[in-house]
């Protein structure tokens, strides 16, 4: 990902008379055979925006420990985002944190006797130095609430989703006869609602009834979805949810879905974790309860879920990019922020058979 955006802003520099000279500054964090690391940036960043896109989701990533190899949790990437922001010194003008998926972004509320590590995490940043944070499609954007007077972004992809969708499946019919929206729980009704609203189309909408009288990997198990709705029957449908984690919700919803006589079923969720594989979405593509499942590039994804032949990546480099030029330069980011007329013109282009760039 940081290629790709470096590769646009080295673009635009040249476009605009410059040089074309990288923006990316090197920085490791090194480790002793213990575990133990430190942040270092191996060049001066004095008096520089800085903007630090860090992926607390990298799992990809191991070090050595004691003879073993550890893959990296998202507790280890915050610690070590926290150590480049030390190694800076105080130096650089503004610092910028772009974190894709907001680290323990679904632990942003007490339920009971528990910690709140998402705000928690916001103040600590805050309190070294950070004066924005960027995220995208916040589990619950009102944690921002924890750092009022610093600067918090959530930012919604949108556009790019429904871009990909045309250009992937170009006999899509945009029509409410054709085509309705479904949210998979309550907790996704907003980003749905701004679907349907945007697209003309009717929405429907499932609750998760759980069994709250016992806990399973650290959630209540899911017995049944219920749907709320209009008929889905001969209908394409899009369903649209931040965080594909196990898939096991996901999928019980579409088998629901096709039990009702949907036709095709494209899944919008803007992070792919796969957590437990890809075997259960393979089998369900290849039995026809799925057609395809389009997340961003935004966390590591594994390599099996780059190959599967429902997967259909939506590069958000370029929008990573444009925010980053126009934060630099002191511009505003609302018309980023608001794609509803890029997406009319999409939506006028598809119908010419026109598929924007």
């Amino acid at each position: 990902m940081i290629g790709k955006v470096d590769a646009y802003l080295r673009q635009w520099d040249i476009e605009s008379g410059g040089t074309g000279q990288t923006t990316v500054v090197h920085a490791s964090c090194p480790r002793f055979t213990t575990g133990e690391a430190k942040g270092v940036i191996t060049q001066s960043i004095r008096g520089y925006d800085l903007y630090i896109l860090c992926d607390p989701f990298h799992y990809g990533v191991t070090y050595k420990m004691y003879g073993l190899t550890v893959p990296m949790g998202p507790d280890d990437h915050y610690q070590d985002l926290k150590r480049v922001i030390m190694a800076t010194n105080g130096k650089a003008r503004r610092i910028t944190v772009i974190m894709p998926m907001l680290y323990e972004g679904r632990q942003h509320r007490r339920l009971a006797r528990e910690s709140l590590d998402c705000a928690v995490a916001l103040q600590e940043l805050t309190g070294m130095g950070v004066e924005n944070l960027i995220t995208f499609d916040a589990h619950d954007p009102r944690v921002q609430n924890a750092i009022p007077l610093k600067g918090f972004e959530n930012v919604q992809p949108t556009y790019q989703m429904i871009r990909e969708l045309v250009r992937q499946v170009p006999d899509l019919v945009i029509d409410p006869k054709e085509l309705v929206m479904v949210s998979p729980d309550e907790g996704a009704m907003p980003r749905c609602i701004y679907y349907a609203s945007v697209l003309g189309l009717d929405l429907g909408m499932f609750y998760k009834r759980r069994d709250y009288t016992r806990l399973e990997n650290g959630r209540h198990p899911i017995i049944s979805h219920e749907f709320l709705g209009e008929s889905v029957e001969g209908k394409d449908v899009i369903v649209a949810d931040d965080i594909i984690s196990t898939g096991e919700s996901m999928l019980s919803l579409s088998e629901e879905l096709k039990r009702r006589g949907a036709r095709r079923i494209f899944i919008f969720t803007t992070f792919g974790l796969f957590t437990n594989g890809v075997k259960e979405f393979d089998e369900a593509h290849k039995n026809g309860t799925i057609e395809r499942v389009f997340t961003t590039n935004l966390i590591y994804r594994h390599p099996d879920v780059l190959a599967s032949p429902w997967y259909s990546e939506v590069n958000m480099a370029k929008y990573v990019a444009y925010i980053i030029n126009n934060l630099n330069c002191d511009h505003s980011i609302s018309h980023l922020l608001d794609p509803v007329q890029r997406i009319k013109k999409l939506l006028d282009d598809q119908q010419r058979g026109v598929y924007a760039k």
